[in-house]
């Protein structure tokens, strides 16, 4: 019997959507009656989302959506999977498609940086007087990026204007090229680096999935893997090499395998090995490891003699006290 195949699909589109509200009731009517799973948002300036499904299933989908004339030139990422790689579906109405949370929204239909290819991105980089920037978060740069390319020191994407207008030194007199995973983001950050008076901007068209599947580049130059934001949680980019550069939380070993922190207030991601999740209890923190709430010891069983004999070698090996 052959085994079903299943794709995601990755895509957004700015557009205009009166009724987010309405559009996105009925449109979690209509991936649901297609047996999809996934997250999409909607909002009055268009539609983001991720979906995955049977081969069947995800090109019906696509099919309906173009002949839909909002979104008859929106362009799907498609990646093939094993199964589904979400559990649920789920179809929510947003302010933003990005949270950005400007005084000043802006418009990428209007205003946004230079679409660049992948070839003409993979060419920008090397030229010594520009200045890649990531646009997404910490742990998401943690797992890969691209070489050499600027760490924002911020925790959520709402704060890199703010890192920008604290570190234009870095930037200034400089092409400045930035990227995401599959677009989105740089359609609002890069249009908001021009209205700062930025005059050399590129966004990479497509962001990092599209530079992967790229038969010229292979993903040449990106080190490390993918975060993306389903089951799967890392997938590769460079076809040519691989390259880890993720560090294990506790030892700082190279290791690309995410874990959330146990204790459901924190949640934190971190980069970990299976050995070191069993050492800590899989616990961000001493706070973390100790909670009342922490999940690993729930999951595990641990009696509290077990807890204090790991957290014992915790302190021996670490000299760390644990208390």
């Amino acid at each position: 019997m052959e085994k079903v195949k299943y794709q995601v699909l990755l895509y957004y589109n700015y557009v205009n959507i009166e009724d987010p509200e309405t559009f996105a009731k009925e449109h979690l009517t209509f991936c649901k009656e297609l047996e999809l799973k996934g997250r999409v948002l909607v909002a009055k300036e268009g539609i983001n989302g991720t979906v995955s499904g049977t081969v069947e299933q995800t090109n019906k989908y696509m099919e309906t959506m173009h002949n839909d004339p909002r979104f008859a030139d929106m362009v799907f990422k498609v990646d093939e999977a094993d199964g589904h790689t979400f559990k649920k579906m789920h179809v929510r109405p947003r302010p933003e498609l990005v949270t950005l949370r400007l005084e000043d929204d802006v418009n990428p239909k209007e205003t946004t940086g230079k679409y660049l290819s992948p070839r003409e991105f993979y060419e920008a980089m090397q030229d010594e007087n520009t200045v890649v920037l990531d646009a997404r978060n910490d742990y998401e740069y943690d797992l890969g990026h691209f070489r050499g390319a600027i760490r924002p020191d911020i925790e959520t994407f709402r704060d890199l204007p703010d890192w920008v207008k604290e570190n234009k030194d870095k930037l200034e007199g400089k092409k400045v090229l930035t990227y995401c995973t599959g677009g989105i983001r740089c359609e609002k950050f890069s249009g908001w680096l021009v209205k700062e008076g930025f005059e050399d901007v590129g966004q990479l068209h497509g962001g990092i999935v599209t530079y992967g599947k790229d038969p010229e580049v292979q993903g040449e130059l990106w080190d490390g893997q993918l975060y993306v934001f389903d089951e799967r949680i890392a997938v590769p980019v460079n076809r040519k090499e691989h390259v880890v550069v993720g560090k294990d939380y506790f030892d700082g070993e190279h290791c690309e395998r995410y874990v959330n922190c146990a204790n459901p207030e924190c949640n934190r991601q971190i980069l970990c090995s299976e050995e070191n999740e069993h050492k800590y209890m899989r616990g961000c923190s001493h706070e973390c490891r100790v909670s009342p709430r922490n999940l690993y010891i729930e999951e595990h069983n641990l009696s509290q003699e077990e807890i204090n004999e790991r957290l014992r070698r915790i302190e021996q090996e670490d000299g760390v006290k644990q208390s």
